[in-house]
């Protein structure tokens, strides 16, 4: 019965101290949302890699550009358009567009910036001990889903403590041992990008197969 009372007076007593740490990772997140707002239209460069049981199953490096919720996405294999509601993705290898209507959960995997615009549903959150990454002060936030159905079951993020740009995503699928981490080697906001940018070009791709999987 002691042991009983002591653990409820250890949660209790824990509770002030959680809500706290939701608070401030939610300012945190509120503050990186705002500054990317602000940032206007961006280019990020970054580096992916695919890690499963502590080794890197893969690398890849490309660039995303960003406008609001649309984007374009490239890479060695794959460029992506999204203009907010339909997804071109092209297959250099195979000089083929797969067209789609992404959902929340596959909008993630694609674009991990898609955070910014969700987080505020379907995700608890707090801080990480992490202060710094290559040289730089930063926040770490632990965003965990609180939705079994979706894919992404736990996000971390590195937040310059400066600018509240973010440095590096780790995205965590539900029931798999394998997670992705990306780290952002260079960050120009204040692009000016037409919305034409985001959507596919046929006449770039003139030969391409067109798989429609709406």
């Amino acid at each position: 019965m002691k042991k009983y009372i002591f653990s409820v007076l250890i949660a209790l007593l824990s509770l002030p101290v959680a809500a706290q740490q939701q608070s401030q990772a939610k300012a945190v997140l509120d503050k990186t949302a705002e500054a990317f707002r602000k940032a206007g239209s961006v280019k990020i460069s970054f580096t992916a890699k695919s890690i499963s049981n502590g080794k890197v199953e893969g690398t890849e490096s490309g660039t995303i550009q960003l406008k609001g919720e649309k984007f374009l996405l490239k890479t060695s294999e794959m460029t992506t358009w999204f203009d907010g509601q339909t997804q071109w993705s092209y297959l250099s290898r195979n000089d083929e567009v797969n067209i789609s209507s992404p959902t929340k959960d596959e909008l993630q995997q694609i674009n991990p910036y898609t955070f910014l615009y969700m987080y505020q549903k379907g995700f608890s959150y707090k801080l990480g001990s992490v202060s710094s990454f290559r040289g730089k002060a930063v926040t770490e936030v632990i965003l965990t889903a609180t939705d079994r159905k979706m894919d992404l079951s736990s996000l971390i993020l590195y937040v310059a403590k400066d600018t509240y740009e973010p440095l590096y995503i780790l995205l965590q699928q539900r029931g798999q041992s394998a997670h992705s981490e990306i780290t952002v080697t260079d960050y120009q906001p204040r692009q000016n990008y037409p919305d034409h940018l985001f959507a596919f070009d046929r006449k770039q791709y003139p030969n391409a197969e067109i798989v429609d999987l709406r």
